[in-house]
């Protein structure tokens, strides 16, 4: 059974620069919604994010996942797993940076560039 990974920053909470580990911006309801939803099916879904990376700029990782722990507790009532990597099971990725291209091709879904 694959999972679906859910970015952090800007797709699942708010976001409008960094401000410190333990911020974390408002849930964007329309997404807390979709996870929720996909949750109660029994999917998993997992946080994806570069806050976790190893090689951040000092933090410490634990102090991380804390806070983010922490927000998916208080906004979708569970913690969810947290990653920074993506493997074949992956079935899909929500993000607010990502362009889809078509597969095998290089070509944009969008039909842009």
């Amino acid at each position: 059974m694959g999972w679906i990974a859910v970015d952090l920053d800007g797709t699942l909470a708010h976001y409008d620069g960094w401000k410190g580990i333990d911020h974390i911006g408002e849930p964007i309801p329309m997404m807390v919604d979709r996870v929720k939803g996909w949750i109660a099916e029994g999917k998993e879904v997992r946080i994806f994010t570069a806050r976790v990376h190893p090689n951040q700029d000092g933090r410490k990782l634990e102090e991380v996942r804390y806070w983010i722990q922490k927000w998916c507790l208080t906004h979708l009532g569970t913690e969810l797993a947290i990653t920074h990597e993506k493997d074949f099971a992956m079935e899909h990725l929500w993000d607010d940076r990502c362009i889809q291209v078509i597969p095998n091709t290089g070509k944009r879904a969008d039909g842009k560039g």
